[in-house]
C-alpha cells in the first residue's frame, strides 16, 4: 500500500471515528437509533440482490457471514431500516472535457434527479472538481440550499477524479450517518489524479464509504469509454469500474433523462435497503481484508473490501 494512502489514511483515523450501531437488531417499527463511536469496531454496509438483481429484504444476523483476512467473525451488532436518513457527497465533474453544452445538460439531469430522490431528513453536499475538489454547498439537510447548485457551470482543466472522491471520502468521515455515500457524476475517465483508483478504494472502503459512479455520457461515447474501462482491467492497472465495486458501489452509464432517472434513483433506493453490520475491529496495524457473504448462494452481496486495523 502506498505512503499517501497510508497518511490519508492515518489522518482520518485522527480526525475521525466510526459510527456503530448499539442496540440496533430490530427492524420497521423496533428499529431504534442508538449509536456510539469507537475505534474498536467495523461497521460494513452491505446491499443484497437476487438473480433477477432485485434487492432482497428480511434477511437477519444469521443469514450473514463475515470473514477478516479469511477468519470468521460474529456479527456483534445488526441493522435493517428503510427509515433511517442517508448522508451524500455529491461530485460533479467540472472538467474541461465537459465542456459540451448536451454533457453539461445531463450532467444537470442527473444532479437534480438525485436531489429528487432525497428525503427532508437526508444529508448531502455538493462539490465540483478538476484538477481538485471544490465545494459549492456543505453538507446541509435544507435541500433547498441544494437545487440550483450548478446554476454556474464553467468546465475547465484536467480530471482528477481518484483526488477528488479521496478528498470527498474523507469529508464524508466526519458525518455521523449510518447510511453514507459518494455519487459521482462524470462523462469520463481520471486523468491527472495524484491517487491511484486502488488507493482511493482502500481509503473510501476503509471508513465504509460505497462510491457510485454515474458516467452521463452520450450513447455513441459509451463504448469508447467501456473499451478504455475494459484495457485498464486487462492491466494492472485500477480503473474506475474497480474504485466502485471495491467499495461496494457501482460503475453505470446514463445517456437519457429517463436512464438518470432510474440510475440515480436505484442508487439512494439500495442505500436505503442496506443491512448495516459491526463486528470487532482487529489490533493489528495492518490493513484486513473484509469478505461478506450470505449464507443463500442464489443472492450476490456488495460491501466494502477492508478496513485498517488497529
Amino acid at each position: 500500500m502506498s505512503t499517501a494512502l497510508r497518511q490519508l489514511a492515518i489522518a482520518l483515523s485522527i480526525g475521525c471515528t466510526l459510527p456503530v450501531l448499539v442496540n440496533a437488531q430490530s427492524t420497521g417499527d423496533q428499529a431504534q437509533d442508538a449509536f456510539r463511536s469507537s475505534v474498536d469496531v467495523v461497521t460494513i454496509q452491505a446491499s443484497v440482490r437476487d438473480a433477477r438483481g432485485r434487492v432482497v429484504q428480511g434477511l437477519n444476523r444469521l443469514d450473514f457471514e463475515v470473514r477478516d483476512n479469511g477468519q470468521l467473525r460474529p456479527i456483534i451488532e445488526f441493522r435493517s431500516d428503510r427509515r433511517s436518513p442517508i448522508t451524500l457527497a455529491i461530485l460533479v465533474d467540472t472538467s474541461g472535457s465537459m465542456g459540451i453544452e448536451r454533457k453539461i445538460a445531463m450532467a444537470r439531469q442527473a444532479y437534480e434527479s438525485v436531489l429528487s430522490q432525497l428525503r427532508p431528513n437526508d444529508e448531502a453536499g455538493l462539490f465540483t472538481f478538476d484538477s481538485s475538489l471544490h465545494e459549492r454547498q456543505g453538507f446541509t439537510e435544507d435541500l433547498t440550499r441544494l437545487r440550483d447548485g450548478l446554476s454556474d457551470f464553467e468546465p475547465f482543466g484536467t480530471t482528477s477524479l481518484f483526488d477528488a472522491t479521496a478528498a470527498a471520502a474523507h469529508r464524508l468521515a466526519e458525518r455521523s450517518g449510518i447510511h453514507r455515500a459518494i455519487v459521482v457524476l462524470t462523462d469520463g475517465i481520471d486523468t491527472s489524479s495524484s491517487l491511484t483508483a486502488s488507493e482511493v478504494s482502500g481509503l473510501a472502503s476503509s471508513i465504509n464509504v460505497p462510491v457510485y459512479i454515474v458516467a452521463t455520457v452520450p450513447s455513441v461515447d459509451q463504448r469508447t469509454m467501456m473499451e478504455a474501462t475494459e484495457r485498464a482491467g486487462q492491466s494492472d492497472t485500477a480503473d474506475l469500474r474497480d474504485l466502485a465495486e471495491w467499495t461496494g458501489g457501482r460503475l453505470q452509464f446514463a445517456s437519457t433523462l429517463t436512464e438518470t432517472i432510474i440510475v440515480t434513483a436505484g442508487i439512494v433506493d439500495e442505500l436505503r435497503q442496506q443491512y448495516v453490520l459491526a463486528i470487532e475491529a482487529a489490533a493489528e496495524h495492518e490493513w484486513r481484508r473484509l469478505h461478506l457473504r450470505v449464507k443463500n448462494p442464489s443472492v450476490t452481496v456488495k460491501a466494502r473490501k477492508g478496513y485498517f486495523g488497529g
